[in-house]
C-alpha cells in the first residue's frame, strides 16, 4: 500500500472525509477507487458510492479476494444504511468468511455488525443475539468497541431492559470519544436518549401518564395484569398470552382494561371489536362466543364476567389492571416509527421490516403522504420516503418485539 492510499484510509478511519479524498481524488486504480467509494458513503452520495465500490472490486485482480471482499461489506453498509434490506444476506457472510479466513479480524467484525443491525432492525432480537455471540474475541479498535455496544444497547432496549442498556451505553461513550469520531459520539448520545424519552402510556382507571423504557421494565416486574396495546397481549405475573394473532379478542380485552374495575356495555364491545354500530342478534350471538373465547384464554390471569349491563375484567389474586399503550396512538403508527430513524427508506425496505406485503405499505404511505405526515423523493426503485421528527413519537428501537417474560 503507498502512502497516499495509507494516509486516506487513516483519514477515514477518523472521520476526515475531506483529508482522505485530497488524497485520491485524482486517482483511478483499486484502492484509491474504493476510498473514494467509501468516502462519498460517508458524504451521503449512496449512488455515486455504489458504481465506485462496483468498479473498485472490478480492478482487483484475482489474487486481491480481501480487497474484493472489503469492497461488497462497503456495499453491504450502504445498503444498509439506505435500507435496501433486500441486499443479499449470502453474499455479505461470504465475504465475512473470506475477511475471517484471511487474518482481517477488524473488517469481518464489521461485516458481522451489519448483519446483526440487520437483524435488530427486522426485531429478529434471538437471530441478532446468537449472531453476535459467534464473534471470536479479538482486539478491535474504539470506533468498532463503539458500534459492538452499541449493538447491544439495542437489543436490551428492545427488550426494555433499561438498566442493561444504561450500563452498556456508557461503555459506548467511552470508546467512542477514545476513537475521536464525532458522528460516533452524535449516535451513542441519540441512541442515550431514547431511554428518557416517551415509550408508552400507562392507563388505569384514576390516572394517565407517559412511562420511560425503565418505569416500563419495573411496571413488567410488578403483579399487576398488563392489558400490552404494543405487542397485543397479556401480561401476568408468571405468564404471558399472546392475542396478536387475534384481533377481535384483544379490542376486547383492552376494551375491558380501559373500563376496569368497572363493566362494560354490550354495546360498547360491539362496537371497539367489530364496528357494529347497529347490533342485530348474529351480532350479539358473535360477542357471545368471542367472550367465551377470551375467558378461555385468559383464564390463567383473570376471568371474564357477565354483568347485567354486559362484561366484567376480573384479575386473580386481586391485582391491578394497567393498559399499556403506545406515546401515540394512530393510524400507520408502526411505518411511522420506522420512517422516525431519520433515514430514507424504500416502500419494499418497510414491508420486509414489517413482514407486511408492499401493496398494503404502499397504500399506507400515499395515505401518509397525503395527509402530510411523509414525503418522498426519487424515482422508480430510488423512490425513498421520509419522514419529519414527531415529538413523542416511538423510535424504530422500540416498536413491538417479545415481551419480556414471554
Amino acid at each position: 500500500m503507498d502512502a497516499l492510499i495509507a494516509a486516506a484510509a487513516r483519514a477515514l478511519a477518523t472521520g476526515d472525509i475531506l483529508g482522505a479524498l485530497k488524497r485520491v481524488a485524482l486517482r483511478d486504480d483499486a484502492p484509491a477507487l474504493a476510498l473514494r467509494g467509501i468516502a462519498m458513503a460517508q458524504l451521503g452520495d449512496f449512488p455515486r458510492a455504489k458504481t465506485l465500490l462496483k468498479s473498485a472490486a472490478r480492478a482487483f485482480g484475482p489474487g486481491e479476494a480481501i480487497a474484493r471482499a472489503r469492497c461488497t461489506v462497503a456495499e453491504a453498509e450502504i445498503a444498509f444504511v439506505s435500507r435496501d434490506l433486500g441486499w443479499p444476506e449470502a453474499t455479505l457472510a461470504k465475504a465475512r468468511t473470506t475477511l475471517e479466513a484471511r487474518g482481517d479480524h477488524i473488517n469481518a467484525t464489521h461485516a458481522l455488525h451489519l448483519e446483526v443491525r440487520r437483524l435488530l432492525l427486522l426485531g429478529r432480537l434471538d437471530d441478532a443475539e446468537r449472531q453476535l455471540g459467534s464473534l471470536a474475541p479479538a482486539p478491535l479498535p474504539p470506533a468498532l468497541i463503539a458500534a459492538h455496544e452499541m449493538i447491544i444497547a439495542g437489543i436490551a432496549m428492545r427488550r426494555l431492559q433499561a438498566a442493561a442498556a444504561r450500563a452498556v451505553l456508557a461503555r459506548a461513550y467511552l470508546a467512542a470519544r477514545q476513537s475521536g469520531i464525532a458522528a460516533l459520539l452524535a449516535e451513542v448520545d441519540n441512541a442515550s436518549a431514547m431511554l428518557d424519552a416517551p415509550a408508552a402510556r400507562l392507563i388505569t382507571h384514576n390516572e394517565q401518564r407517559i412511562l420511560r423504557i425503565d418505569e416500563i421494565e419495573a411496571l413488567l416486574a410488578s403483579d399487576a395484569l398488563i392489558v400490552d396495546a404494543s405487542r397485543n397481549a397479556v401480561r401476568g405475573p408468571q405468564s404471558v398470552i399472546s392475542l396478536a394473532t387475534r384481533p377481535v379478542l384483544f379490542a376486547l380485552a383492552r376494551t375491558l382494561a380501559e373500563a376496569w374495575p368497572h363493566d362494560v356495555a354490550r354495546d360498547v364491545l360491539l362496537i371497539r371489536a367489530f364496528g357494529a354500530r347497529h347490533a342485530d342478534g348474529s351480532h350479539r350471538a358473535r360477542l357471545r362466543v368471542e367472550i367465551g373465547r377470551l375467558r378461555a384464554l385468559l383464564r390463567p390471569l383473570a376471568g371474564v364476567i357477565a354483568t347485567k349491563n354486559g362484561f366484567l375484567l376480573k384479575p386473580a389474586q386481586k391485582r391491578d389492571v394497567i393498559l399499556l399503550a403506545p406515546p401515540l396512538e394512530e393510524r400507520h403508527a408502526a411505518i411511522l416509527a420506522l420512517l422516525a430513524d431519520g433515514e430514507a427508506w424504500s416502500s419494499s425496505a418497510l414491508a420486509i421490516a414489517l413482514g407486511a406485503s408492499a401493496r398494503t405499505v404502499q397504500r399506507a404511505l400515499e395515505e401518509l403522504a397525503a395527509a402530510g405526515k411523509v414525503q418522498s423523493f426519487g424515482r422508480g426503485r430510488a423512490l425513498r420516503w421520509i419522514t419529519p421528527s414527531i415529538p413523542g413519537f416511538p423510535t424504530i428501537l422500540l416498536l413491538p418485539g417479545p415481551l419480556p417474560g414471554g
